[in-house]
């Protein structure tokens, strides 16, 4: 399939911001890729539509309703590579999703690498789901974290299993990051072709976020955890993404499960690309995510 006019200014702007030099460096500057960062949504809409902001353990979390009556929650765990986040891309997301979903949702800043570790992450997206339940049913509920994000996600609903805890409606991955170790040998044909990502400085983030270095830790490498028990599960896969072999391994894992899995793939697609804005394609990945929210 040929790719739009708005997919090839989209790869020249990552090319001209140097995203994929920024992500060939170890130890990575996570303070360099910080500056990108928005805390705060910024614009006319997020003013006019119930706006506000408060804490779940060390995260913050903004919370975007429109409709007062709404019955349903979006749980929003960004990525940013554990060291960074949330950007405007995941704004501008949750401001598309907020006008044509009736979801509350929550946008969740949680604390980051390298002044945290993964087992208090983990805890604050913990503390985030019990506090979440409080309100909601968790059939009303339904979560969506894109790359670390979805790490985040996969290993809070392996926890949950565990504990034999209530699972929410569905999970939504938007290229997901399931193994920390970077080990599998496809990743290096995949990073010549990733315009945005390299394996040097998603290991050095990585590295930075593990504990005692122990990238195979369930909690920041999900692959190696249990599949079984999952929740209806949406993959959003980008095929030019170095995140990409790990994550056809995971839908193998998910499928023997019998699982209830929806995998969409993007051909030549960028990491996240169903975020990245501007883009054609990425416009049309949205509308189905908005879908099958609208439709849970």
């Amino acid at each position: 399939m040929k790719q739009s006019l708005t997919y090839h200014l989209t790869l020249l702007v990552i090319k001209l911001k140097g995203l994929k030099k920024n992500f060939s460096k170890d130890p990575i500057d996570f303070k360099k890729i910080r500056k990108e960062d928005v805390h705060q949504p910024k614009g006319k809409f997020f003013k006019q539509n119930g706006v506000r902001s408060f804490k779940i353990s060390g995260s913050v979390i903004t919370e975007i309703g429109r409709a007062d009556n709404s019955d349903k929650l979006l749980i929003f765990i960004h990525g940013g590579a554990f060291i960074s986040g949330p950007g405007k891309h995941h704004w501008d997301t949750i401001q598309e999703i907020a006008k044509q979903t009736n979801y509350t949702i929550w946008m969740c800043n949680y604390p980051k690498a390298p002044e945290h570790k993964i087992s208090e992450i983990s805890e604050n997206i913990d503390a985030i789901y019990t506090t979440a339940q409080e309100q909601y049913q968790a059939s009303q509920i339904t979560l969506i974290g894109d790359s670390v994000g979805g790490t985040l996600v996969t290993a809070l609903i392996q926890r949950l299993v565990e504990g034999k805890k209530e699972l929410p409606n569905k999970i939504i991955l938007i290229c997901p990051v399931m193994d920390a170790t970077m080990s599998n040998p496809d990743i290096e044909k995949v990073d010549a072709i990733d315009p945005m990502l390299s394996k040097k400085g998603i290991l050095s983030a990585k590295k930075m976020c593990a504990e005692n270095n122990d990238l195979k830790n369930v909690m920041i490498s999900p692959i190696y955890g249990s599949f079984e028990q999952f929740p209806e599960t949406v993959l959003f896969l980008a095929e030019n993404d170095i995140m990409y072999p790990d994550q056809k391994l995971v839908v193998q894992k998910l499928k023997k499960t019998n699982t209830n899995v929806m995998v969409i793939e993007g051909k030549s697609m960028p990491h996240i690309w169903p975020f990245l804005p501007i883009m054609k394609e990425a416009q049309v990945s949205l509308k189905e995510i908005i879908k099958i929210l609208n439709d849970a």
